[in-house]
Formats: structure tokens, sequence, C-alpha cells
């Protein structure tokens, strides 16, 4: 394993982890996870499985760590030189794109010829969001473990919540962090509050078929899409929220969906399953 500290655009460093297969492998393909909010190593063991299983079977894997894997993250800006506090506490959801293309720059310039972006949770819509918008020919496969459905999660928000975000941006504190943590669990500045309730640019996939697919529509890759058949996002029908996703990505025929029976979100208890399932979708695709 290798640690990884990557730089974005803006300064702010990131970390990841390499899972690099044996020295006597010929390695070509690399698959980069975005994580999801709090989705660290800690929490999401299952990226432990994925990593050591591909890199056994001579395929790289990438933990990727995004802003928000941790609720608060002390690091040092390289443009600045100063010390800073990322996190998902003050989540900027419109720097998606300088996060992926920091883990994308990376393999590129290792020089892998076949890069498959995956991602977990709302990883899954950081995803689709880039792919929306960069068709790159240099990415061969999306993977979308559990995506995320926001309007569940953020159903739990009060009016009350609601008002009191809005009335701390109106008076010119919306870096501050929140007297609450949204959702119950997630500590948050006004500004980022208030991109996860009012304008929230990754609540793109949803349980109802007539909600906006747009970004899922623009993405011209194909690749497989995971869920646990336990996932509680989904209004109880796992399979069918995975389903209406799929319906509206233009590749839909290509797809692959993959239900793993009797676990949840986070696949516990049922790791290296999902492992070994990403295994068989890869070698297949690099037949």
């Amino acid at each position: 394993m290798k640690r990884l500290a990557l730089p974005t655009k803006r300064g702010s460093v990131l970390t990841g982890v390499l899972f690099d297969a044996p020295a006597d492998k010929h390695v070509s393909t690399v698959v980069i996870a975005i994580t999801g909010i709090h989705g660290n190593f800690y929490s999401n063991p299952f990226y432990v499985n994925i990593g050591k299983t591909l890199s056994a079977a001579g395929i790289d894997f990438i933990y990727a760590q995004t802003a928000d894997a941790f609720g608060e993250i002390p690091t040092v800006n390289v443009k600045t030189g100063q010390q800073e506090v990322i996190g998902s506490w003050n989540e900027d959801f419109n720097n998606t794109d300088e996060d992926i293309e920091a883990y994308l720059n990376y393999v590129y310039q290792q020089g892998y010829q076949n890069v498959i972006l995956a991602g977990h949770s709302l990883g899954a819509n950081k995803v689709i969001y880039y792919l929306a918008r960069h068709h790159d020919y240099r990415i061969s496969h999306f993977l979308l473990m559990s995506p995320a459905n926001l309007e569940h999660l953020t159903s739990v928000v009060t009016d009350e919540e609601k008002r009191k975000i809005l009335e701390q941006r109106k008076r010119g504190e919306g870096d501050q962090q929140m007297p609450f943590n949204l959702l119950g669990w997630i500590p948050g500045t006004a500004n980022t509050d208030y991109q996860w309730v009012f304008d929230n640019i990754l609540d793109n996939v949803h349980v109802e078929p007539e909600k906006d697919f747009s970004q899922v529509a623009a993405v011209t890759h194909s690749g497989a899409l995971v869920i646990g058949g336990y996932d509680r996002f989904t209004y109880g029908d796992p399979e069918q929220f995975l389903k209406n996703i799929n319906d509206h990505f233009p590749t839909a025929q290509q797809n692959q969906m993959i239900i793993i029976p009797k676990t949840g979100h986070t696949y516990q208890q049922k790791e290296q399953e999902l492992a070994d399932d990403i295994l068989k979708i890869i070698q297949g695709w690099n037949k």
C-alpha cells in the first residue's frame, strides 16, 4: 500500500491510499473509488476488502478521500502555505470536479491504460455529476455503489433549521458553523448546509421516475451499479431504485446491476462478497 497526498487546483490536499498489485504483475487497470460523506476506512471497511482483492488479482485500487471523508481534516494548503481544516463541516460541492481531477491527474501521470471511476454513496453522486459534463475517453467505465438518495436524507431537516440556515447567511456569517448538526450527525457551516438543503448540485438520483435525471441522462460512459438489498435510503425497494437510475442512462442496456443481498448501505457483513463481485465485473470488462 502507498499513501497518497494529492493537491487540488485550489491548493487543498486530499489524502488517499493506493492498493498496488505485486511487482511481478503487469498492471494496466486502476479503480478510483470516490468516498462518500464520512466514508472513511473506519466507517466503511469494505474499501480494504476491495483493495486487497483487486490488487491480488493485478488491478490497482485507490481509496480516494474527498473533502468530506471526515468531519474535519487538518492540512496545509500548498498554494497559500497556510494551515486549513477541510471536511464535511465546510465542504463546497462546487469543488467536486477539482477533487476528482486530483486523482484522475495522478493516475494519468502513472500511465494506466484502463481507468475505472467509482464512487460510494455521495461519492457515486459526485461521479455522476462529473461524468455528465466530462466525457473523458481515458475513463473506461463507471462503478456506482449505493448512490445517495439526497431527498430522503434531507427530509429530516426541519423548517426551523432551514430558517436558521437562511438567517445566518443573511447576517453574513455563512462560513460560521451552525448551532445544530445537519441530518442529526453532520456539523456544518451555514454555506455548506445551504447547499445540502437548498441548492444541491449532487441531487441527481431519485426513487421517483419523473424526477430530474438530467445528469444521469448526460453520462455517455457505461458501467455497473451496485446496492445492498437492505439499503435504507430507498423507501424499501433498493432494486427498483437502482433500476430507475439505470433506466435514465443512455447506456442502460450495456450497464450491469448487482444487488448484494441481506446487507445495507455500507455492505456490513458482506464486504468480501462486494469485493468479489466487483472483481468479476472488472475482469469481464477487461476481456
